[in-house]
């Protein structure tokens, strides 16, 4: 009988799917790992609490808390259900989540496109390089059919005529927050504007290299901070092997 996962890793950004693998294959090789996926049709209202209801009825299968990992719009969905059912959780790491944890890349996108004298395609392409980087150009017209899916199947809250605002709070599991310096999405100050809201043993941390993404561009050191803030929790985590 295969063993239950201790970690689940949240994601509700499918077209992303291929950024987090890199992450996940080095975490999967020390933890029992598990992912939740959520896609949105195109025929569906963005509904947080929906989402939050089917990360429910997921994880009452288990028999003790999991260690929930997100990033971006998966990250905001994962601290949603960790305010909800903070006994359900034994810890929580966010990439690339700021204190305002609804500012994802669509709330970058959707501001510029209803303020800018520019094409949808324009925006689309400069949100790639802001992303990712600088690439030839075929790989940025990949990367914009990325994150054009990516605004039709995620469950980002934001539309042109909506952006949601989700206040910071206090979180009783423990919290590990990381983010690499080059992201444009979420700025210095979202990143330190946690400090407030950290508690003993709680851990922010920030990778020198890497923007939005930078888990999937430097995978190894990022899995290192995560093996070292679970080692750090008490009881030890009896499944983990040497990082």
């Amino acid at each position: 009988m295969a063993k239950l996962p201790d970690v689940l890793w949240i994601n509700v950004n499918p077209s992303f799917r291929r950024f987090h693998r890199p992450l996940l294959r080095l975490l999967s090789a020390h933890v029992p790992l598990a992912e939740w996926q959520y896609e949105q049709t195109e025929d569906e209202g963005t509904c947080l609490n929906q989402g939050l209801g089917l990360l429910h009825h997921h994880i009452q299968q288990y028999d003790r808390p999991l260690h929930l990992l997100g990033h971006g719009t998966g990250g905001l969905l994962a601290l949603l259900y960790t305010r909800r059912y903070p006994q359900s959780v034994r810890s929580l790491t966010l990439l690339s989540v700021g204190v305002y944890p609804a500012i994802d890349w669509q709330a970058h996108y959707y501001v510029q496109l209803g303020l800018l004298p520019c094409s949808r395609d324009r925006i689309l392409t400069q949100s790639a390089y802001n992303l990712f980087g600088v690439h030839s150009p075929p790989v940025i017209e990949e990367l914009v059919r990325i994150l054009e899916k990516d605004l039709k199947t995620s469950l980002s809250p934001h539309s042109l005529y909506r952006r949601t605002q989700i206040l910071p709070s206090e979180l009783d599991p423990p919290l590990f927050v990381s983010r690499g310096k080059q992201d444009l999405v979420v700025d210095p100050s979202l990143f330190e504007g946690w400090k407030p809201w950290l508690k003993e043993g709680d851990r922010l941390w920030e990778y020198p290299h890497g923007r939005y993404f930078f888990h999937h561009t430097h995978p190894q050191p990022i899995k290192r901070q995560i093996l070292n803030f679970w080692k750090s929790l008490t009881p030890l985590y009896s499944a983990l092997k040497s990082a």
